[in-house]
């Protein structure tokens, strides 16, 4: 059984794709443990509650200062002892050390397909804007791991999205969500419990 940490800022729409994709057996194999959230407001936690999982509150703001942070939210990480850790729209970045204590167990899903739109200043309704300011016809996601990078980990699944004409930033956002963020995070998940997912050389393999 692989057990899983997925850590939401925000709504928690791909925490709810996790949740019906085990549910309904998409996602098997799998438990959350847990689901850690630095947003007190995040209506990812009610989600997790709703579903008899615990929630976890981690502000950057709760502590003195970032390295301070670091040490508790890797400390809190290392008690829970996941098998995998899942960043479902988590808008803080992963301290160095849980990076190397939890190497090739952490997977991010991101709203574009890399290398187009990503690294430091693109996350959330961001990525699409400047999707469409630069006029691209496909956008897409991405999932990957993660590294001690901004969005640079190596690369599990990708799925392309057209953009259509009239397009606004937060069309596009649902769009990709529906389309893409929702398929790929809870199949990347099922093929990691099951087996089909290494990465060798700083590349992704999958077997059937």
């Amino acid at each position: 059984m692989l057990r899983i940490v997925v850590c939401v800022s925000g709504g928690g729409t791909n925490l709810q794709a996790i949740l019906d994709g085990i549910d309904c057996g998409r996602i098997t194999n799998t438990q959350i443990i847990a689901v850690i959230s630095n947003n007190a407001g995040a209506k990812a936690l009610s989600r997790a509650e709703g579903h008899g999982i615990p929630g976890i509150l981690m502000s950057p703001k709760e502590y003195e200062d970032r390295e301070a942070f670091n040490r508790a939210f890797t400390g809190k990480m290392c008690e829970l002892d996941p098998d995998l850790i899942v960043l479902a729209g988590f808008l803080v970045k992963i301290p160095r050390q849980m990076v190397e204590r939890f190497a090739n167990r952490i997977i991010n899903i991101h709203p574009a397909l890399i290398p187009s739109f990503c690294g430091v200043g693109y996350y959330g309704l961001k990525v699409h804007e400047k999707a469409l300011e630069r006029g691209v016809k496909l956008t897409g996601a991405t999932v990957h791991f993660v590294n001690e990078g901004m969005d640079e980990g190596p690369i599990i699944a990708q799925k392309a999205v057209a953009v259509e004409e009239d397009d606004t930033p937060q069309q596009l956002q649902r769009r990709v969500m529906e389309q893409a963020e929702w398929i790929l995070l809870p199949q990347a998940i099922d093929d990691i419990a099951n087996g089909r997912i290494r990465v060798v050389d700083g590349k992704v393999k999958k077997s059937i």
